[in-house]
């Protein structure tokens, strides 16, 4: 089961795309955790025809799982990642709509439902398009082993691998077991993504010596299901995460050049844990800069000769890898990693910066500048106790004291408690204060899921307004759609420009707090390698 912000979030995004019977079901699985058939009928209290065919939608668009277990037999459990990047969605337009709209489909009913109005030249068009998506892993293959929760995969494999240990596991057989898993998971995931493609033999061209084979070139399996890969997509949203971090810290020039670089290497991101990407020569870079580009700008030149483009993208390459300033704090600062002429976004660092940023920011705005001081604090010294932060941080005992407690409250810091005999007295006890990013990272997805809840919750009860809901079904006649002017009254109409107004700044604030979701949740693994 996940925490009740979550949940709602998740049940809210349930009902909005698939309507209250599905999100009955979803909330079921969601608060009582993974269930068999029979006990998701009897908690929900819908017809079993019900819960099956909304089971059925939900498993076609990959947000249940399902396993078999000695004791229940085949159970349901709810993937919340799968159902949260549904966020996401507003974002990814293109052929892979039919795909969000279906879940999963097959190559032949991708190009028959898109070819409808043209039957002649659409196929192959449709065909080199679904070929490039699936060779670009923008689609995936779903296989059966997509539906399986992979808890239970590797419970099982776990269990498998033990077998194998003769007596009693020591700890460090135990970790052997641990990465024997996690290689066969990553394993067993490749090889399900080499599905989709298969080798057909392509049409030998005359004139050729007929002892040459025939050429074979990789083709789009026909009786293969495919979906979108999100992660793909993910890292899309990454880049131009990164791309607005460049022109925030230094400016536009050096957003152009964070953006050739990220382009130059674009091909080999595929999966958002990677700690940097894959090095390119400062030559591609440059050939993904446009010749109106003019990288001269950003800088105040002393002399009235132009430096070249190759001089003035080794210099800004030098400002984003902070070569001027080689030391921790530096190295905290870049972008990326400059080795001669080869570059390397670094991923890793980027992501606990924009991580910390958004904890700072939380506490300056409910604590003001002093919290924003103390956790600066303590992440570069450690656990310190009371007196070490008012004496280190200039603040007296009577500002810090209540300003940490109600930082404690809120799961901005913690307490590791020292003791100094073994009955553990409080009156004989240490108190150090610290950061635990992995909690409060865990604790802020918490408060930003809860405010996603809030803002969908806010949009509903706005359209819900009787004058409002009756002016909204008023446009959705076909009448009226062809000519609103003439058909709606000077109130009807200022009652829908208030109502867009009203939605457009919902819209605003739920995608600027998806992206704070993004970076804490996607945007590397939270709380993993911060110190």
């Amino acid at each position: 089961m996940t925490d009740a912000n979550t949940a709602r979030l998740c049940e809210t995004i349930i009902r909005t795309d698939f309507g209250p019977l599905a999100g009955t079901v979803a909330s079921v699985l969601l608060s009582r955790g993974r269930l068999p058939l029979s006990h998701v009928v009897r908690f929900s209290k819908l017809k079993p025809r019900t819960v099956r065919a909304a089971i059925l939608v939900l498993v076609q668009h990959n947000i249940l799982w399902h396993a078999e277990t000695d004791v229940e037999g085949e159970v349901l459990e709810f993937n919340v990642d799968e159902c949260l990047t549904r966020i996401r969605y507003g974002r990814l337009r293109r052929l892979y709509n039919l795909c969000l709209d279906h879940g999963k489909l097959r190559p032949p009913e991708i190009i028959s439902r898109l070819s409808i109005t043209d039957t002649v030249k659409a196929p192959a068009i449709y065909s080199q398009a679904l070929h490039k998506l699936v060779e670009g892993s923008y689609l995936k293959p779903s296989t059966v082993l997509s539906h399986i929760s992979p808890r239970d995969k590797r419970i099982k494999y776990e269990a498998e691998e033990k077998l194998k240990i003769p007596g009693f596991p020591t700890a460090k057989q135990l970790r052997e077991v641990k990465e024997i898993v996690d290689s066969r998971l990553k394993r067993e995931e490749e090889e399900a993504e080499k599905i989709g493609m298969k080798r057909k033999a392509k049409d030998q061209p005359i004139g050729r010596s007929s002892k040459r084979k025939a050429v074979e070139e990789d083709a789009v399996d026909e009786h293969v299901y495919f979906k979108v890969n999100c992660e793909r997509f993910n890292c899309h949203i990454r880049n131009q995460i990164i791309e607005e971090a460049a022109k925030e810290r230094h400016n536009a020039q050096a957003a152009l050049v964070m953006r050739a670089v990220l382009k130059a290497s674009e091909a080999k991101q595929l999966h958002l844990s990677d700690v940097r990407s894959d090095p390119v020569n400062l030559g591609d870079v440059a050939a993904h800069l446009s010749d109106e580009e003019d990288l001269s700008e950003g800088f105040v030149l002393q002399s009235s000769k132009k430096p070249s483009e190759m001089s003035l993208l080794k210099d800004y390459c030098g400002i984003l890898a902070s070569a001027d300033n080689p030391t921790p704090a530096g190295l905290a600062s870049s972008f990326i990693t400059l080795n001669g002429s080869k570059v390397q976004v670094e991923f890793d660092i980027i992501s606990k910066r924009l991580k910390r940023r958004i904890l700072e920011s939380v506490a300056r705005e409910r604590h003001g500048d002093a919290a924003v001081r103390i956790i600066r604090l303590l992440l570069q010294t450690g656990k310190m106790d009371e007196k070490q932060i008012s004496k280190i941080g200039m603040m007296s005992p009577k500002e810090s004291r209540p300003l940490l407690a109600s930082m404690s409250a809120e799961a901005l810091i913690s307490t590791q408690e020292v003791a100094k005999t073994a009955d553990r007295n409080p009156a004989r006890t240490f108190y150090l204060w610290y950061v635990d990013l992995q909690k409060t990272y865990a604790v802020l997805l918490g408060i930003l899921y809860k405010t996603l809840h809030n803002i969908a919750a806010r949009r509903q009860a706005e359209e819900d307004e009787p004058v409002v809901k009756a002016v909204l079904e008023k446009r959705q006649r076909t009448d009226v759609m062809q000519d609103e002017e003439r058909l709606l009254t000077r109130n009807e109409r200022e009652v829908l420009a208030q109502w867009e107004k009203k939605r457009t700044k919902l819209a605003i604030l739920e995608q600027r707090v998806e992206e704070g979701v993004f970076i804490l949740r996607d945007f590397g693994s939270p709380g993993i390698n911060d110190e």
